[in-house]
């Protein structure tokens, strides 16, 4: 909330974690990493120490912050194999280098700068735009801050700032580097090829032996995931709607209550000259009095059609009210007197005019009865999740819960993290992808709180659990044969492309090993090095790029079933343009890496002068794993 607060995007927060991940594992490189001390303290730097508490309340953040963006929930479980509680507690770390840097050089921030940045923040501000006390204690509180909280977090941030702003600087890229870069990137090559292909027919039938080493030799390939059962029950406003019955005068007070949502203001589309001066106003209004043409007249005064056209507004998006009564008063196709705006004076011509309407009962009644019927079942989930904590709490399980409230238990048989059954088809599951994060994160027989839908729930148990497990040989048979057949053709198909390319090479033309082929030569132009496509892949990219011009190269199909046949062909270098806006991008591209090169050197350097350690036991405690 305090990133939100501070529009932390040009904060140290934001140089740090840039990079989170990518350097999350330094810290744990430090000799002396592992000391015991108070096991008050997760980690310590200096003097400053940094709690568990504060490490949870980051480590949470950081995972709600993930849910909101990505719209998938990460279990704790997905976050430590990430290495992300790691790279949390080095973001700590460094912070913790930063404080104990300010204390040493006695840097301070006044409260009365905080207050005075706090009064300018549009959060803390009322209608008018003034500060309002009481609107700042209410977002404080909704955030689970105080007062003193903000103005620690404040303070700790600004300087922070203070030390690390002095370390960004604005190192540019040398000219040399981004010129190589720009051309490393645009270089374009243009090729011919064919592709071999390889039948079944051509290589020797698999072997029973060869069957079974494939299928001992790949185990990952040949096993079933592991499957659940799981029981639900379900509440959403749409289920309940269902049992909702309205007589006509509910419709009839809803009508009334809802009526200006199923009213349409009148829409003008509206051509508006804007003049400096009521004199020029009526000038321009002579001449289209005389006949001339409004848009004629507009470009004469240097206007184009876009500029003037005010399409499909209603009389509230015009900001000025002598502009808009006059707009709205004109009828269709004729053009006002010059109008005096608060700011300018304008001719205006009202192009189309839709008018207003106001739907009838009638007219929404479809609409309207499922509407009142949702937010009347929006009422009847907030019974049912009362009823079923009730019940769970008295130790019902889901089926008696069920039939007591009257709403439908679901088993679903055996599916598997992905949402497949035991046959391989996708399985129908209400909110699939929470429901199956949840219920592949818990167990059989263990409680489980309610999924939380949009205004409604679900309730789960998981049922049955089928481990994982290798799948009998004699059911994978032909699977394992199939993909022996797939490596026989692969490699055959690779040796063919291979032996084209030596002749190629000895001096055999692309057209005459093609024609001996079979094959249709094609050709690609404009390839880059970092570009691919369906119809030229990543890996014939490659090969182009791996011989020079006019040389010959091969390269597998992504299927690998069949091989490419290459001559790599024009080599085009594009004059660099320092000006151009991929120069400009791959500038901006090399600065912010040395930047944040610059800025993660600075802060190791800290961190290492401050000293770091870390409390092994409390951290193993915390994370549930082995330390490295």
């Amino acid at each position: 909330m305090l990133d939100t607060l501070r529009n932390s995007a040009k904060s140290w927060v934001a140089k740090i974690l840039i990079g989170l991940l990518a350097v999350s594992f330094a810290v744990w490189g430090i000799a002396d990493v592992f000391r015991g001390f108070d096991a008050g303290f997760l980690a310590k730097v200096g003097k400053v120490e940094i709690t568990s508490q504060e490490f949870s309340q980051a480590y949470d953040q950081y995972l709600q912050n993930f849910s909101r963006q990505t719209g998938q929930a990460m279990t704790q479980e997905e976050a430590r194999g990430l290495g992300i509680d790691r790279a949390i507690l080095n973001s700590l770390i460094q912070g913790a280098a930063l404080d104990h840097q300010g204390q040493e050089m006695k840097l301070a921030i006044p409260d009365s700068m905080i207050a005075a940045e706090a009064a300018l923040n549009p959060l803390f501000q009322d209608a008018s735009g003034a500060f309002d006390p009481a609107r700042f204690r209410n977002v404080l509180a909704n955030n689970g801050l105080t007062e003193q909280m903000y103005l620690v977090s404040e303070r700790r941030d600004k300087l922070r700032d203070a030390i690390t702003g002095t370390v960004d600087g604005n190192l540019s890229a040398p000219k040399a580097l981004v010129e190589a870069m720009y051309r490393y990137r645009s270089e374009q090559r243009d090729a011919r090829y064919f592709v071999v292909a390889t039948a079944e027919s051509e290589i020797p039938a698999p072997t029973d032996e060869e069957i079974r080493k494939e299928y001992d030799s790949n185990p990952a390939a040949y096993t079933a995931p592991e499957y659940r059962s799981i029981a639900i029950l379900k509440a959403e406003p749409a289920d309940a709607a269902a049992k909702v019955q309205l007589t006509d005068e509910d419709i009839a007070a809803g009508y009334e209550k809802l009526k200006m949502d199923y009213f349409v203001p009148e829409r003008r589309t509206i051509l508006q000259l804007s003049f400096s001066t009521l004199e020029d106003a009526q000038k321009a209004k002579s001449r289209l009095a005389g006949g001339e043409d409004f848009l004629a007249v507009a470009k004469d005064l240097g206007f184009v059609e876009g500029d003037i056209t005010f399409a499909d507004k209603a009389r509230t998006d015009f900001l000025d009210p002598a502009i808009a009564d006059a707009a709205f008063a004109l009828t269709e196709g004729n053009i006002s007197e010059p109008v005096k705006g608060n700011l300018n004076t304008v001719l205006l011509k009202a192009t189309k005019v839709s008018p207003e309407k106001q739907s009838t009962l009638d007219e929404v009644r479809a609409a309207l009865t499922e509407r009142l019927k949702l937010e009347k079942a929006g009422e009847e989930i907030q019974s049912i999740y009362d009823a079923v904590e009730d019940a769970t709490a008295g130790g019902a399980k889901l089926d008696e819960i069920a039939t007591q409230i009257s709403v439908p238990l679901q088993v679903i048989q055996k599916v598997d993290a992905s949402g497949l059954g035991m046959d391989g088809k996708p399985v129908e599951i209400p909110h699939k992808a929470e429901l199956l994060k949840a219920a592949f994160a818990s167990d059989v027989g263990l409680e489980n709180a309610p999924i939380s839908l949009d205004h409604g729930y679900i309730w789960y148990d998981v049922r049955e659990v089928v481990p994982s497990a290798v799948k009998p040989f004699e059911t994978v048979k032909e699977q394992a044969r199939a993909a022996v057949v797939a490596k026989k053709i692969s490699a055959v198909s690779a040796e063919k492309a291979k032996k084209l390319v030596e002749r190629a090479r000895a001096g055999s033309s692309l057209d005459e090993l093609a024609k001996e082929s079979a094959a249709e030569i094609k050709t690609a132009q404009g390839l880059k090095r970092n570009e691919s496509g369906a119809d030229f892949p990543a890996p014939a990219v490659a090969a182009v790029y791996a011989v020079p011009q006019n040389g010959f190269a091969s390269a597998l199909s992504p299927d690998g079933q069949s091989a490419w046949v290459i001559q790599s062909q024009a080599v085009m270098l594009p004059p660099f343009d320092p000006a151009s806006a991929e120069a400009k991008t791959i500038a901006d591209e090399l600065k912010s890496m040395t930047s944040s090169d610059l800025m993660q050197s600075y802060l190791a350097a800290v961190q290492k002068d401050a000293g770091a350690s870390i409390n092994e036991t409390l951290w193993r405690q915390i994370s549930g794993t082995q330390t490295q």
